[in-house]
């Protein structure tokens, strides 16, 4: 009876999950599947759609409501809070790496509830900050554990859990984002007129300490096999066939071993254009609309199409990504990118600016899975951590560059065409990469 987890290799660590075991040495695993009505992998999604709405205090769409009061208060310019926060940001990209390497070290369950303590205490200081150095260190930290780790964390923990039905379980877990950019904009600007921006503040601290840091202790497992399951649901045990478990065995490649293969780089240029583009797009998007003689009402409305197309988009999404091959999906992606780009430089009346934001949503929508499914469909679940860290270095990195060469074009040329067609050749790399990124094999010497 073959058991547990094989070592192939002492030199590149490649293991082959053989998922058939005996029902004893199972640490009660066994008795516990049998008791389940349901795979506990849903759990697990339920818990990480929770851990990415929680990740709201760290996110733009949160942040921003903060700022006109801060530069009322204290009489910082915009252009100093703005400049302050890109500067953060970029710096707690440069930290994903790390933090994805903790993941793989210490489990999902163990960061998700550290991670929250250190968020909300970060949020606590946040309510006291005075001084731009202490403004800076807030951004900072809010961005590394909010917009970063809070993401990332319950990204790794689906892809544990998960492997031919990946991409439905990234459609439901992005639902606590949508839900998360819905409703974090009210209840700020509530709290903050009713009371201030410092209990706004405080009002999400707490709420992750009561709420969350609860939730992930006591029901976050890090691993299906760590109580008796395999993932998408199969029960371990002798009625588990070999031909079964290999159906569902997964290659697993260190961070070091991906980057020795051109898949592993060709998809992360494939992750960065993304976030440039379409960052660029959304904070320029109200002075592309009136270059182009379409009103600030319509570029709202558009940036809310955009989220009402992609919810529906996001779910059909993973059930075609549980359908077709991984790099597919990005190829479709960066063909509606390019597509994109173009129409924003004939876009002049109404019906074409719909047109765009039915489109821009079903890209984002498509994206939104495709780039979370690709690495552990590629390259495993083991190291899954450490390599989606760089994924998520590279994604906050694009976006802090992306509004530059926009403004810069506009102040150049006094138009965004130029701009918008020479970002054209981005997706188009990323397209014929996106071609060539096929799964990579791995060579087994048993």
């Amino acid at each position: 009876m073959i058991s547990g987890i094989l070592d192939i290799s002492d030199s590149n660590r490649l293991h082959i999950r053989v998922l058939e075991r005996e029902k004893q040495g199972n640490g009660g695993g066994t008795s516990l599947v049998k008791k389940q009505k349901i795979y506990y992998g849903w759990i697990m999604v339920i818990v990480a759609a929770i851990g990415v709405f929680f990740s709201g205090p760290g996110q733009t769409y949160s942040n921003s409501t903060f700022i006109d009061y801060l530069i009322a208060d204290f009489g910082w310019s915009r252009t100093e809070v703005s400049s302050i926060y890109s500067m953060a940001t970029f710096f707690a990209g440069l930290i994903m790496i790390v933090v994805g390497r903790f993941i793989d070290r210490f489990g999902q369950r163990l960061m998700m509830v550290g991670v929250g303590v250190l968020f909300a205490i970060a949020l606590f200081y946040n309510s006291l900050v005075t001084t731009l150095p202490m403004l800076f260190l807030g951004f900072f930290l809010i961005r590394l554990l909010g917009q970063g780790s809070m993401s990332l964390i319950p990204t790794t923990l689906v892809a544990q859990w998960f492997v031919k039905k990946r991409g439905v379980a990234f459609s439901l877990m992005s639902l606590g984002g949508f839900i998360s950019s819905a409703m974090f904009p009210i209840i700020n600007i509530w709290l903050i007129q009713s009371y201030s921006w410092q209990v706004a503040w405080r009002f999400w601290g707490v709420m992750l300490l009561v709420v969350f840091v609860p939730i992930a202790f006591f029901f976050v497992r890090n691993r299906p096999e760590d109580i008796g399951l395999v993932p998408d649901g199969h029960a371990e045990g002798p009625k588990l066939n070999l031909k079964a478990s290999m159906e569902i065995a997964e290659v697993d490649w260190t961070l070091k071993e991906a980057m020795h293969t051109r898949t592993f780089w060709f998809v992360l240029f494939c992750v960065g254009v993304p976030a440039m583009v379409n960052t660029g797009i959304t904070f320029h998007i109200t002075s592309i609309f009136g270059s182009q003689g379409l009103s600030v009402q319509m570029a709202a409305t558009i940036l809310s199409m955009m989220a009402f197309v992609g919810i529906p988009m996001s779910f059909l999404s993973g059930l075609i990504l549980d359908k077709i091959k991984t790099n597919v999906a990005l190829m479709i992606i960066f063909g509606l990118e390019v597509i994109l780009l173009l129409l924003l430089t004939v876009m002049t009346t109404n019906v074409l600016a719909i047109l765009f934001g039915f489109l821009w949503g079903v890209a984002g929508g498509i994206e939104r899975i495709s780039l979370k499914a690709i690495w552990p469909n590629y390259f495993g679940r083991r190291y899954i951590g450490s390599i989606n860290g760089v994924s998520s270095t590279v994604m906050v990195l694009g976006s802090s560059l992306g509004p530059l060469p926009f403004g810069a074009g506009f102040d150049v040329f006094g138009s965004y065409q130029p701009i918008l067609l020479g970002m054209i050749v981005f997706p188009v790399i990323a397209f014929i990469l996106s071609v060539l990124a096929k799964k990579p094999e791995k060579t087994i010497n048993v």
